[in-house]
């Protein structure tokens, strides 16, 4: 079945033809008809199945044919996390190129000024996470009373962080005629409350089993003491010569400190978690995709946001408290279609929840035998790093560091020339400027 077979505008066909794509997914060929209709929806389906283009496509295709009053936001996506937001909202430009549509997005971690700007300068499709909108409207840069639409992004991820209040603020500021999409990898008792009280006659769309993994996805268990989990990770990417690996940890300590040990042992990490800066963050994930480092060390804050074309492992170097969290860690890899293997390093203290992952799967995870990591393999170099803490290029690491240079000594002539104040007036401020900021006397 072909995307124009659904309903779509020729410039959202064109847009997906040049990102090749030719056909819908399940969970697209079931929400872009319903949402085109008109209805509320409440989707769920597993992660990587195209959730997000299922509600774009349609909400960019209604945009552009309803006429626009003021410079409002017409339209409003949530996300519980930055990087989400911003994976979203690179989606929402991408499939709405060919289209006269105005597209922001907002989220905490920069600066609120450069987003003022933009929101000052309007919108039509405005993209957030819920603190960072609230603070925005409160403060009268946003307003909200022309939401046409509402898309709930990852809808229980923003019940699991605590944003139910935040959300409910959110929705107090919309108009009460609007139509309002849900969307989420999961189910749970507490989003089907919240949506008992903001869909009506809601189209209900469960394109697989709840709280599945995608199915290709190899998922192994390695048992192992926890002190031994750092050199069976380091094993595991020399062995295999693993080029992208996103490691998952439980603390943003952890995290760092793996990132360390992973770098003592001569493989390029990065990690990137909530105590790190916007700038930070983009700068690790831009490095991983771009194969300047093998093992990205996340917490939860990256599970729900990190889109990485093709990416092959991931490794679960301890397992999540909460057994959903499983299945959206694992489905950062095995997406549209293609194979990836999730493997996880399991401590004898972490059988119970090993235990309730299973259970939620509904099936046994196959355990792999322990490689011989007594003699691991021959190290490659980290990369070097200049001053400024970056990664210097490869033609740079190679060169010997510049042995320092003694100043060279001045005859009495040279230093009282130096002295001298050249011709000119330009030429005497900028005399005057070096004498003073060298100190000279």
């Amino acid at each position: 079945m072909p995307f124009a077979s659904l309903g779509l505008a020729p410039e959202l066909v064109r847009a997906l033809a040049d990102r090749n794509y030719v056909a819908p997914t399940p969970v697209q060929a079931r929400v872009i008809p319903e949402i085109l209709a008109g209805r509320d929806i409440l989707a769920g389906s597993q992660t990587g199945t195209g959730k997000t283009a299922g509600f774009t496509l349609p909400l960019l295709q209604k945009l552009s044919v309803a006429s626009r009053t003021s410079n409002s936001p017409r339209a409003l996506i949530l996300v519980p996390t930055r990087e989400l937001a911003a994976q979203v909202g690179d989606s929402v430009r991408s499939y709405g190129k060919y289209l006269r549509l105005r597209t922001q997005v907002i989220f905490g971690g920069v600066g609120l000024h450069p987003q003022i700007e933009a929101l000052r300068r309007g919108t039509d499709i405005l993209v957030a996470t819920p603190g960072r909108l609230l603070d925005h409207a409160q403060q009268g840069h946003v307003r909200l009373d022309d939401i046409q639409m509402l898309v709930l992004d990852e809808a229980d991820r923003m019940l699991d962080m605590g944003f139910i209040h935040d959300i409910r603020r959110v929705i107090r500021l919309l108009p009460p005629r609007r139509q309002n999409l849900m969307f989420s990898a999961t189910y749970s008792s507490d989003i089907r409350k919240l949506a008992q009280g903001l869909l009506h006659a809601a189209a209900e769309i469960d394109i697989a089993r709840r709280n599945t993994a995608v199915e290709t996805v190899e998922q192994h268990v390695y048992p192992v003491p926890k002190e031994d989990k750092r050199a069976l990770l380091s094993h595991l990417i020399r062995a295999g010569d693993w080029s992208q690996v996103l490691v998952f940890t439980r603390t943003k300590h952890g995290a760092n400190r793996l990132t360390r040990q992973l770098e003592e042992d001569g493989i390029e990490a990065a990690a990137i978690h909530g105590n790190k800066s916007q700038a930070a963050r983009t700068r690790a994930l831009a490095d991983f995709k771009a194969l300047r480092v093998r093992a990205l060390v996340a917490t939860e804050v990256a599970a729900r946001g990190l889109d990485i074309k093709e990416l092959p492992y991931v490794v679960n170097f301890e397992l999540p408290n909460v057994a959903e969290d499983y299945v959206h860690r694992i489905g950062r890899t095995g997406r549209a279609g293609a194979k990836g293997m999730a493997l996880s390093l399991v401590a004898p203290d972490e059988s119970s929840l090993l235990r309730d992952i299973e259970k939620l799967l509904g099936r046994r995870i196959p355990q792999a035998r322990l490689p011989d990591i007594s003699a691991p393999p021959p190290r490659r170099a980290p990369l070097s790093r200049g001053a400024s803490g970056r990664r210097l290029p490869a033609a740079f690491r190679r060169l010997p560091p510049t042995p320092a240079r003694p100043p060279a000594r001045r005859s009495p002539a040279e230093r009282t020339d130096a002295c001298t104040p050249p011709a000119g007036w330009r030429r005497a401020v900028a005399w005057a400027a070096s004498f003073a900021l060298t100190g000279r006397r």
